[in-house]
């Protein structure tokens, strides 16, 4: 008798160690960061953290309105649902307590989300040539340089570009193959690969910069670039500073977003820039691709001459 409760013990550590790895390290402690949020407020009012109640977590978001944007909120309802199934607690995020509450938070504030601006290539361009005329040593210059290129070519998440290994990296007569073993749409580690061909000019192409990086930086295994992601941001800022851009308005989704109105408003069909993005959903994408259609489309365009 005692030898099934060993193993049973045996096996809901490993349960739990099973939901824990159904997702991404970084996505876990997002939620964990949520959820030390949500701890907070519980033992300041004496309630309930964990497990919670439906009316707890409904009073948390009606506090959480009046300061987070509404997709904040629904990453919160998220993250506690998580933490508690980690932890091996049931909790009914879909509770009418919490969903009506949910609703009428919606049409109290509304729930319009503000983003980072796309890097467009011109954008992109001008970045460039700051980081040219930057003062830092040249390896930073190059690595810098690399970095924006291929962030922007590769349409990659943050996450992504930062982890890329040398290992992934296939050079070869038309450009660059890169493998992504794993990513936010790709939690099970399937991978995938995204080609980046040679640009005609050597100044703004990715494939001839990340070689150069590779080159000064003597790389041959390991981390491409051995940057957190925040390091990402504040590259993106600081030189959109340089290049007299509000650095407010950019941030590290600049260069994934850019990409993809980038080549929306040259014409790239959207599963191609689905293909290279990422996306699974064409939510996202086809609002890159109403934003580069907004002034080549628009209404106005036939009447504005007359």
């Amino acid at each position: 008798m005692t030898e099934v409760i060993t193993d049973l013990k045996k096996l809901e550590l490993e349960t739990l160690k099973n939901l824990k790895s159904s997702k991404s390290i970084n996505t876990i402690k997002a939620y964990e960061s949520d959820f030390k949020d949500f701890t907070v407020f519980c033992l300041k009012n004496g309630l309930q953290h964990l497990p919670t109640e439906p009316k707890v977590v409904s009073i948390y978001l009606t506090q959480m309105s009046k300061t987070c944007k509404f997709s904040t909120l629904k990453r919160r309802i998220a993250s506690i649902k998580v933490i508690h199934k980690i932890k091996g607690h049931y909790l009914d995020s879909k509770h009418p307590i919490i969903m009506e509450n949910l609703l009428g938070i919606k049409r109290i504030n509304g729930s319009y989300q503000t983003s980072k601006k796309p890097l467009l290539i011109n954008d992109l361009k001008i970045l460039i040539k700051a980081i040219d005329d930057d003062s830092i040593n040249y390896n930073k210059k190059i690595r810098n340089k690399s970095l924006l290129l291929l962030g922007f070519s590769g349409g990659f998440r943050r996450s992504e570009l930062v982890n890329l290994n040398y290992d992934d990296l296939d050079f070869v007569n038309e450009g660059l193959k890169i493998f992504i073993k794993r990513s936010k749409t790709d939690q099970s580690g399937e991978g995938t690969i995204k080609a980046i061909p040679y640009f005609e000019n050597k100044q703004f192409c990715p494939v001839t910069n990340l070689k150069n990086w590779i080159k000064h930086a003597n790389i041959s295994r390991g981390k491409i670039y051995n940057i957190s992601d925040k390091s990402v941001s504040l590259i993106i800022k600081k030189y959109a500073l340089i290049a007299n851009y509000d650095p407010k308005k950019y941030g590290g989704h600049s260069l994934r977003s850019g990409f993809a109105t980038s080549a929306a408003e040259a014409g790239a069909e959207e599963r191609h820039i689905m293909a290279m993005t990422g996306h699974k959903t064409t939510q996202m994408v086809r609002r890159y691709i109403n934003e580069a259609n907004l002034f080549k489309n628009n209404a106005l365009n036939k009447i504005k001459s007359n």
